[in-house]
């Protein structure tokens, strides 16, 4: 029997609405090759513009309309003639906090046939998972503003650490750690400076440390860890942050593996207890929106992990099997110093988990 899998896409703003269209084309090739699932899309039209006509970013009953669906597949948010606020907490954090996806996967490679700005760096050396705590912390959206345009107007954030958010990002990442070979799990932290939240960050991870004594840690503050990134690549293995730290490492780290173009996300409820969402790291970039020279990778590395999580490795593996091979085959868009377009990427990808010639 055919395993069916309902699949809303949101492709949102800028370049969204071309590589999430992109991406689709190459799952259900991905489905047709690897056989015995199918997938069953239906598109939202959710975003600026939507907000433009109707005052939200997607419908009172968004989430209720998603729940029904077994994966959510992101394009990007955030519009120039918006407040990035609005946009990003009307549409993506609406989703991920609401239905509790509080854990952030993103996974570094670098692809045959990409450069990384790191002289001598091999694939070998880039083959890291980020593992990012993604509902509380510094983006809890905790705080305010007094005093509105006066001299003494005043603005707080405050980052917000629960025992429960803490403990359970941690064995999250602790056990994705022990499914690696190397199980090694780095843990960030600033709790020489934050000496409240950082602090209990520390403490937890100490305690969850003890359920896993295969796994061997370190913890590194964080500006540490940026330089540890461009210096010693070789020795990361996994890492475990919170939601600002992560949030710019994971950037950085899509930039030493060749550019934000290739970078994917899962923004996991582990439970399953809610859909998960998957989406590329890259912005919504209007600079290049409708030129048809978006890098469509990190989308499809995004649909790639969406499978996996439904089960289907196999078919997950033929898209990051077919994406290295497109690469390796010098076809790469203009962010990565070539001149493909989308399209000729993606016919290629398909091309290639079809088993034709990239």
């Amino acid at each position: 029997m055919t395993r069916r899998y309902s699949i809303a896409a949101i492709p949102g703003d800028g370049i969204g609405k071309e590589v999430v269209p992109a991406c689709l084309a190459v799952l259900q090739a991905a489905a047709a090759r690897a056989g015995g699932f199918a997938l069953e899309v239906t598109e939202y039209p959710w975003g600026s513009d939507f907000y433009r006509s109707t005052g939200r970013m997607m419908p009172d009953d968004g989430l209720a309309t998603l729940r029904a669906h077994d994966a959510i597949l992101f394009g990007a948010v955030g519009d120039p003639g918006l407040p990035d606020d609005l946009t990003l907490w009307g549409l993506r954090l609406a989703i991920a906090q609401g239905f509790d996806q509080y854990a952030n996967v993103r996974p570094v490679r670098l692809f045959p046939g990409v450069a990384s700005p790191l002289a001598g760096v091999d694939a070998a050396a880039l083959d890291w998972v980020i593992v990012r705590e993604n509902s509380e912390g510094e983006y809890a959206g905790h705080g305010g503003r007094a005093h509105r345009g006066l001299p003494e107007e005043v603005a707080t954030e405050t980052a917000i650490f629960t025992r429960r958010g803490v403990e359970r990002i941690m064995r999250f990442a602790f056990r994705l750690a022990a499914s690696r070979p190397r199980k090694h799990l780095i843990i960030v932290t600033k709790s020489n400076a934050q000496r409240h939240g950082m602090v209990l960050w520390d403490e937890i991870a100490a305690e969850v440390a003890r359920d896993f004594p295969e796994v061997r840690t370190e913890r590194v503050l964080v500006d540490a860890m940026a330089a540890r990134m461009v210096l010693k690549p070789r020795s990361i293995d996994t890492v475990v942050a919170t939601n600002l730290h992560a949030d710019i490492l994971s950037d950085l780290a899509a930039a030493l593996a060749g550019g934000l173009g290739l970078a994917p996300t899962a923004n996991l409820n582990p439970e399953c207890r809610a859909p998960s969402m998957f989406e590329p790291i890259h912005g919504s970039a209007f600079d290049i929106a409708g030129k048809g020279i978006a890098n469509p990778i990190g989308t499809f590395w995004s649909g790639a992990m969406m499978l996996d999580h439904l089960g289907e490795g196999a078919a997950a593996a033929l898209i990051t099997e077919a994406i290295a091979r497109v690469t390796a085959a010098g076809l790469l868009t203009p962010d990565l110093g070539g001149t493909a377009t989308t399209h000729a990427v993606t016919e290629a990808v398909i091309a290639a988990i079809e088993g034709r010639n990239a």
